[in-house]
């Protein structure tokens, strides 16, 4: 049993050292997530960082989105003893000041991407709902997040191109989550096999110039919920207001499960129901290359070896081959309009198997 930095400080849970869970299940992870865009279709950059106690691995990517290129940055190496550091090849993530200001890096490197940027959250954090799923006996799901909308300050560069920064027009969303979900190698599926093939999803965090609606919507493959939650948040230390059960309406463009457009409805308890109507504007395929579970060598918690690995990934979406590898989850910049009035962030979709939305003959996407 090793001690390490974190030890120090008033915040154990159980009685063992810090670097080590309460649980010994091998999926545990802890993570964080940033999305960077200009309230526009020209750039959106995508930054995560996770552990993997029971792993004993830590990892990170940076993906760009830039006029039809799709590139990643992504490193791996042994947790080792101390769990404070938040350094994983030329990707750190600093915590400036604690669920408010935090600074976020690539350092130069070969792969044609780095940055430096300044998160401020623009609205206090919000604890999401639990997320929990049982399948087959088994937990596979059981985790908690936290989400925030925020603004960003410093630079990006891409290949040779340097883009500043600045808080007027440089929006973004973030979440903090750690719990139990699918991590690392694959394991034999034994009865899991028996599971079908289902994930219909919906993440909405908007910023508006003066408040936040967080929106999620999760359904099983009966179009059960799930998972919900809809609030109105405002900067300031008012209560955020519940708005309801979100009402998820997208549209979809022909024979694939690509959304178009979207009306999310809300319709607050003693309050007036209201339509969001969205505008995806820049599609970012998030599970290609980054590590979400597409590529056989590469998923967040895999172990890459004893020695720190860094790899770059470059498509270029105008090559008929690099967009057909463009499948799976979809972070899109996108367009929120409501009462006259007009926000941007993300929204986040899949629609994978089967949910009553779909005929048998849509193709996935």
């Amino acid at each position: 049993m090793t001690l390490s930095p974190l030890d120090d400080y008033p915040v154990h849970q159980i009685p063992d050292v810090m670097r080590h869970v309460a649980t010994s299940d091998r999926n545990f992870y802890d993570r964080y997530y940033f999305n960077c865009h200009s309230c526009s279709d020209e750039l959106m950059l995508i930054v995560g960082l996770g552990q993997y106690p029971n792993l004993g691995v830590t990892d990170a990517f940076a993906l760009v989105r830039y006029g039809p290129l799709h590139r990643v940055v992504r490193a791996s190496r042994e947790l080792g003893d101390d769990r404070m550091d938040t350094t994983v090849g030329p990707l750190r993530v600093e915590v400036l000041k604690g669920l408010r200001r935090l600074r976020v890096t690539c350092e130069p490197n070969d792969h044609g991407l780095s940055f430096d940027l300044t998160w401020e959250g623009a609205i206090p954090a919000q604890l999401e709902p639990p997320h929990f799923i049982r399948a087959q006996e088994r937990v596979v799901f059981d985790s908690r997040r936290l989400a925030q909308t925020g603004r960003w300050t410093g630079s990006i560069t891409v290949d040779d191109t340097t883009l500043p920064v600045t808080p007027d027009r440089w929006w973004g969303s973030r979440d903090r989550s750690w719990g139990i979900r699918p991590v690392g190698e694959g394991e034999p599926p034994g009865i899991q096999a028996k599971n079908p093939a289902s994930f219909y999803w919906l993440y909405a965090p908007m910023q508006f110039e003066d408040h936040a609606i967080l929106c999620i919507v999760q359904e099983d493959a009966r179009g059960r919920r799930i998972l919900e939650e809809a609030l109105r948040v405002w900067p300031d230390d008012r209560e955020p207001e519940y708005l309801g059960r979100p009402d998820y309406r997208p549209a979809y463009a022909p024979g694939t499960r690509d959304v178009t457009e979207a009306v999310i409805s809300f319709a607050p308890p003693g309050g007036k129901p209201f339509d969001v109507h969205v505008a995806p504007l820049l599609p970012v395929h998030l599970m290609v290359g980054s590590g979400y579970g597409l590529e056989p060598d590469w998923r967040h918690g895999m172990y890459q070896g004893p020695e720190p690995k860094v790899q770059g990934v470059t498509y270029d979406l105008r090559r008929v081959e690099d967009a057909a590898r463009m499948w799976g989850m979809v972070d899109a910049v996108a367009r929120f309009e409501y009462d006259g009035g007009v926000g941007h962030g993300l929204f986040e979709y899949w629609a994978l198997g089967a949910h009553p939305a779909f005929p048998e003959d849509i193709t996935e996407s």
